[in-house]
């Protein structure tokens, strides 16, 4: 980030402090429907629809660290069998045999120079080529070349392996925009992954991942453990292209940043990092379920996978340096993955509570204010991405956050700040 953009996001928080209501021209934001968070019918267009069209985080290179590795992931639903070849290329396909529809890797991970199917034996190369079949003999003018593993997209950003199930998806990077160019401070190519857990959740994935999209529910759900820490009155939101977002909000005082940053013991810093993300909490939410503070001391994502209507799974990461023979790093869980801490089970346990209160007749849907932009600039990426035609009226948000609110526009500059141009605006 540069001294213009630090420049920027300074005034920012100082305007975000002193304003008396939202910003001019700032669009009310009509009602979420709270089918969205409870209906099978909605569920069921996210299944078909976003979630086979949108990059999903998927696995770490040091998972997948040497050709010969392979790995079998299915939080997204079809089980997804990612390899790292003997040329060294990551590469997806389904975990499905082309001769009869059995898994080609029952085991979750492993090395080896071929996979075979357990139920008639066909092999398969790490690229996915079938390479050998039990009684050739017996099939007639048969074509290998047409019967390897079936592709799935595949690409990395630094070590951090993502899918996506739509061949005509744009590329990673264009999904990521200007956020890619961001992240460079943080170097993703270098990090280790240090932890990796799975926990299972009574409620909606939204409901779990809008807790970590806004700052308003600070004060209330967290009063003695991030409330101290952050000044949520000088966050500052930004809306991305393609539904990301990215919230920055100061430390109420040194000691409290450092205490915040310092959380996961045990790491190396990031040298490269900059002011801003040493100094404040800097934190990205990726479409569809990324959540991510980053700092000089981890990089620690959040993702939330839907397992039905009113459930889900929570996923906690944390990358980090080379900590050596220290402890090794974990952001969000105690006693390697026993359990959350405190402050992701506040958000947990309140989360499932609204799941179970959403059921109520009183309730018709979420009205939420201009510090939970970010919220709706999501709801609304996710209709477009579903296809809004796809969707009952009933269940529909309305497009009303425009192309002046996102990045690089921004008119609060023009709200009495100190306007700074912003390199690419």
């Amino acid at each position: 980030m540069n001294d213009a953009e630090i420049a920027n996001l300074r005034s920012l928080m100082e305007y975000e402090a002193g304003r008396t209501e939202p910003p001019i021209g700032f669009p009310r934001l009509p009602t979420v429907p709270g089918g969205r968070y409870t209906s099978d019918q909605f569920y069921q267009l996210e299944r078909e629809h976003l979630w086979r069209r949108a990059w999903l985080l998927a696995g770490h290179l040091d998972e997948v660290p040497a050709p010969g590795s392979f790995r079998v992931w299915d939080l997204a639903g079809p089980p997804v069998l990612i390899t790292h070849a003997q040329d060294g290329e990551i590469r997806a396909f389904h975990n499905v045999c082309r001769h009869r529809g059995a898994p080609v890797a029952l085991d979750k991970s492993g090395n080896k120079s071929r996979l075979t199917c357990a139920y008639h034996g066909w092999s398969y190369n790490l690229d996915g080529e079938l390479v050998a079949i039990r009684n050739a003999e017996d099939f007639r003018d048969f074509d290998y070349a047409a019967h390897g593993l079936a592709g799935i997209r595949c690409e990395r950003f630094g070590k951090l392996i993502f899918i996506n199930f739509d061949e005509g998806a744009p590329a990673l990077l264009d999904w990521l925009g200007p956020i890619a160019a961001e992240w460079a401070e943080f170097q993703f190519d270098r990090c280790r992954l240090a932890a990796r857990h799975v926990f299972d959740l009574e409620c909606n994935w939204k409901i779990a991942l809008e807790a970590n999209i806004e700052v308003y529910h600070i004060r209330t759900i967290h009063p003695k453990s991030v409330a101290p820490m952050m000044d949520d009155r000088r966050n500052v939101n930004t809306l991305y292209p393609n539904g990301h977002g990215r919230m920055v909000a100061p430390g109420r005082a040194d000691s409290a940043v450092k205490a915040a940053v310092d959380l996961p013991r045990g790491g190396n810093i990031i040298e490269t990092v900059g002011e801003i993300a040493r100094t404040c909490t800097q934190s990205y939410n990726i479409f569809p379920n990324w959540v991510s503070p980053l700092n000089h001391r981890a990089l620690a994502p959040l993702l939330m996978w839907p397992n039905g209507a009113g459930k889900c799974r929570l996923e906690t990461w944390t990358l980090a340096p080379d900590w050596g023979d220290k402890p090794r790093p974990d952001m969000w869980t105690e006693n390697d993955g026993e359990r959350l801490n405190p402050v992701l089970l506040e958000d947990v346990e309140m989360g499932e509570r609204i799941q179970e209160s959403l059921s109520s007749p009183g309730f018709k849907g979420a009205s939420l204010s201009y510090q939970e932009a970010r919220i709706y600039h999501w709801h609304q990426m996710a209709d477009r991405l579903i296809g809004i035609e796809h969707i009952p009226e009933a269940l529909r948000v309305e497009q009303v956050i425009g192309e002046e609110w996102i990045y690089p526009n921004d008119p609060r500059r023009g709200a009495g700040l100190r306007t700074v141009q912003v390199a690419g605006a």
